[in-house]
């Protein structure tokens, strides 16, 4: 039967590689070089798992101690290397493998918190904190409004979601593979959802527009 261990591996992998393909695709639109593109893509996919490590004390973080976790922002850099000029016109894609990323991130990060004897609500925030922190150093470091603090969009909230479930079920004793899929699946929809549909939640003060909603740009409402 195969371990636990094995399985939280296998979902780190994969979404260390989907966040180091929206990392390579930013840097493809940036005009990075080579190089670029997978320091850009290392930083997205590693970024995450590394201020997870840190905050629960793991000792050096598992990607600086792990060759596995070096693969693949390299095979993401190259995919996009051979195949941006076929699918530059897509700009969904970097939302999509983004989505994919933060539907994983926020059930590992969550899990490890746990493993490591964190209290429910810690294990949330730091799931959260997981899942959206390679996406936030990704587009600081390209110069970018980080998708995080965009008013526009919803990033934080699908991964509040997923590890919100993963923590419930796991005390539950619900937590298991099949689980597991269908909450990276709830993430995923809810991200990728919200994206299409322009959701946003409520800015920070009550009465004020959003830029481009009529009124040009934030301001104050009058009562």
């Amino acid at each position: 039967m195969i371990s636990f261990d094995i399985v939280l591996l296998w979902l780190d992998l994969i979404g260390v590689f989907f966040f180091a393909v929206s990392g390579s695709l930013l840097a493809a639109r940036k005009q990075f070089d080579f190089v670029g593109s997978i320091l850009l893509a290392s930083i997205a996919a590693l970024g995450g798992g590394v201020i997870r490590d840190i905050v629960i004390n793991a000792g050096p973080p598992i990607a600086f101690t792990n060759p596995a976790y070096l693969a693949p922002p390299l095979l993401a850099a190259m995919l996009v290397y051979y195949l941006f000029s076929s699918v530059q016109r897509f700009t969904s894609l970097l939302t999509l493998f983004d989505a994919g990323g933060l539907a994983l991130f926020c059930i590992t990060g969550t899990l490890k918190a746990i493993s490591a004897g964190m209290n429910p609500v810690a294990a949330i925030l730091l799931g959260v904190t997981t899942g959206v922190g390679g996406g936030l150093l990704r587009d600081i470091t390209a110069n970018e409004i980080p998708t995080l603090f965009n008013n526009r969009d919803i990033y934080a909230l699908p991964a509040f979601v997923g590890a919100g479930l993963t923590t419930l079920l796991w005390h539950l004793g619900l937590f298991s593979g099949l689980t597991a899929c269908v909450i990276a699946g709830v993430v995923f929809a809810f991200r990728v959802t919200a994206w299409r549909r322009s959701w946003y939640v409520p800015l920070a003060v009550r009465g004020w527009h959003r830029a481009g909603t009529g009124g040009g740009a934030i301001s104050g409402a009058r009562d």
